[in-house]
């Protein structure tokens, strides 16, 4: 039975972690703007708390502790998703997601804290939903990971709602966890349903980086309204769905020394052209932006630059020293993959 019911799972809502590569760098996107909120609040609240409270303290390290939980929270979860940046593509979506679990979790506790040690159950339940409902809207995750801390959730607070209120407000708060949990699975269908839509576009969507960079839409050039406007994506491309704040941009199109006010609105012209191409040939969820960061998705798209990466035969043996040849900013990667050409075991062997 149990074998039947994960084999359901698996077929309606599994997707491989190498699929999530893309929902992974969102995830990291959001934690960098969540934190740092959380960073925000906890440091501005504590502030006010030593200002009110610095002769009497002792008397409030319960709300001392419920707002350090905050800071504390914020500034890993700040500095451990800055670190993951680059991380490998087999591990970029597990990496990319332990902070969102840690924030549910801590969510969960700062919920239960509210509710038994502040004695604010109204607070405690309102934290529940808003934290569980922020993180379904703004994140990708697991349901199952997310079904275990929901349950730990209703069974210890379900004691404290049943004193506090009354038994018809323990079933409204089971039902509304149900409610959570069931859309969670919702999302998580509609992230798959949203993959195997990439995977057929995958198939009729290719950059060419051996040679002169060129992108390819059913196997005709896609030429943008701007020229630059090619070499961006090309840098995308480059950087593997890793996110390019318009300062990098900016200093790669312009130079190092590229004016970010002069040259700010000529990367947004080349934002509209790039969007409005894409669009017009009905290319999606290829060129994401988020936050003043911009990426590509490589689940979208085949490269022979990205199977070379993965050890392809076929890409190894095509790779003859050449890469985006067009633009100077790839010549130290050039030389990796001429190393890398070089010291591969297998290609030497069919040589």
């Amino acid at each position: 039975m149990k074998g039947n019911i994960l084999k359901i799972y698996n077929e309606r809502f599994g997707i491989p972690p190498t699929d999530l590569v893309n929902a992974g760098e969102s995830n990291r996107i959001n934690l960098l703007i969540v934190s740092m909120a959380l960073l925000v609040i906890g440091i501005g609240d504590l502030i006010v708390i030593f200002l009110l409270y610095h002769s009497d303290l002792r008397n409030h390290l319960d709300v001392l502790l419920y707002f350090g939980i905050f800071t504390v929270e914020g500034g890993f979860v700040f500095l451990y998703s800055k670190l993951v940046k680059n991380v490998s593509h087999e591990k970029s979506y597990i990496l990319k997601t332990i902070p969102v679990y840690i924030i549910i979790f801590i969510s969960f506790i700062i919920a239960t804290y509210n509710f038994y040690i502040l004695k604010q159950p109204f607070n405690g339940f309102a934290i529940f939903c808003f934290a569980s409902f922020v993180s379904i809207f703004l994140f990708s995750f697991s349901p199952i990971i997310f079904l275990f801390a929901l349950v730990i959730e209703v069974a210890v607070m379900a004691p404290g709602i049943y004193s506090n209120f009354t038994l018809s407000s323990l079933a409204d708060y089971i039902l509304t966890a149900v409610l959570i949990f069931c859309m969670s699975l919702y999302k998580r269908k509609l992230e798959k349903k949203q993959i195997l839509l990439l995977k057929k576009q995958r198939q009729n969507l290719e950059a060419k980086t051996f040679g002169n960079f060129t992108l390819f839409y059913e196997n005709k050039v896609i030429k943008f309204s701007r020229t630059k406007s090619n070499e961006l994506i090309a840098y995308l491309v480059y950087k593997n769905g890793s996110s390019v704040n318009t300062k990098e941009l900016i200093s790669v199109l312009w130079g190092d020394r590229a004016n970010s006010n002069r040259h700010g609105s000529s990367l947004r012209n080349l934002i509209v052209d790039i969007k409005h191409t894409l669009s017009n040939l009905e290319i999606f969820n290829f060129f994401i932006t988020e936050y003043n960061s911009f990426r590509i998705n490589p689940a979208a798209i085949k490269c022979d630059y990205y199977d070379f990466l993965k050890g392809d035969k076929n890409a190894l043996a095509s790779f003859a020293g050449e890469f985006m040849n067009q633009y100077s900013w790839t010549e130290e990667t050039t030389a990796f993959l001429e190393m890398k050409a070089i010291n591969n075991p297998d290609l030497g062997k069919e040589k």
